[in-house]
């Protein structure tokens, strides 16, 4: 039995990776401070005797005996990290700092969940983790964004000057069940919407593209990357099958049933326009990883739990 700290682990996919680790057979410390992360997301795991819930914001220390950690801590979507964008920036790198400290001090391995906006809008594609990326550094986004490449720059320096047993994932879309029903996030939006019989919004065109990653998939990649050796990483965790926004409300109306019209908006400032991983890396390195979760398949299990939310 190993005794993890999962920080965001109320959120989304802080709360599947909680569940997988207490099911492994380990203890589980989830640290949130209910931001984006909700406490019905772990409601199911509180009688879990292995299983700790404490309310604490990563930009203030936090000391424990763990012997690895997850940093998921940070708001993913847009409407959320631009709510506070001070906040957001002192959460990613603050919170890195935080917990590399946590890390040096208990020789934990830990596992920072970065993100593909560390690319920017693309000059590449698909993205490989050699490629630098294409950065606002100054725009709307850049609270998420730069935060993301400052963590990882922290990571790197901390596993070169002290010897921290680091490991990086950069994580594309994902979706799945738990998602928050107003995070503006592509998928959940238009289900939503769809389910309300609402218009359903696309911005642009279109014809931008995005990878949907299910959340089981995700989440058997970090463990996977926990369980490395000698590797670092950064490694690209997404599903390299590409679709346009369009095709996307279209596949939501269509296992939704819904009436819903698509009406289109203005695209976001610095919004990507195109995002697929190139996931060979992870192929390689996680033991033959890849995504077994379809888009229709996912979306199906998505729709099901926004049905059933109250």
């Amino acid at each position: 039995m190993k005794r993890i700290l999962v920080t965001g682990g109320a959120g989304f996919v802080g709360s599947h990776l909680c569940e997988r680790l207490l099911n492994e057979g380990n203890e589980v410390i989830c640290l949130d401070n209910y931001f984006t992360g909700e406490k019905r997301n772990i409601a199911h795991l509180l009688n879990n005797p292995y299983f700790e819930l404490v309310r604490h914001d990563v930009t203030m220390p936090y000391f424990a005996e763990v012997d690895e950690i997850y940093n998921l801590a940070c708001p993913a979507s847009p409407i959320h990290y631009q709510f506070n964008a001070i906040k957001t920036i002192k959460t990613s790198v603050m919170g890195a700092i935080n917990m590399l400290g946590l890390a040096k001090r208990t020789k934990a391995k830990i596992l920072q969940a970065s993100t593909s906006e560390v690319y920017g809008d693309p000059k590449v594609h698909p993205q490989k983790e050699d490629y630098w990326g294409h950065v606002n550094p100054i725009g709307i986004r850049s609270c998420y964004d730069e935060g993301k490449r400052c963590a990882e720059t922290l990571f790197n320096d901390y596993h070169r000057q002290n010897g921290v047993d680091i490991k990086i994932i950069r994580i594309f879309n994902t979706y799945g069940p738990r998602m928050h029903p107003n995070d503006g996030r592509v998928v959940s939006n238009f289900i939503i919407q769809a389910l309300n019989g609402e218009d359903i919004t696309v911005y642009g065109d279109g014809s931008q593209t995005r990878s949907f990653q299910y959340v089981d998939d995700l989440v058997e990649a970090m463990v996977r990357m926990m369980a490395t050796e000698n590797f670092t990483g950064p490694v690209n965790t997404g599903n390299p099958n590409e679709f346009t926004i369009l095709e996307l409300a279209q596949k939501v109306i269509k296992l939704t049933g819904s009436s819903s019209k698509i009406i289109y908006k203005p695209l976001p400032s610095d919004d990507p326009t195109q995002r697929q991983p190139d996931i060979s890396l992870a192929k390689e390195k996680l033991g033959g990883w890849e995504p077994k979760i379809q888009l229709e398949e996912g979306l199906t299990k998505t729709i099901e739990y926004f049905k059933n939310l109250k």
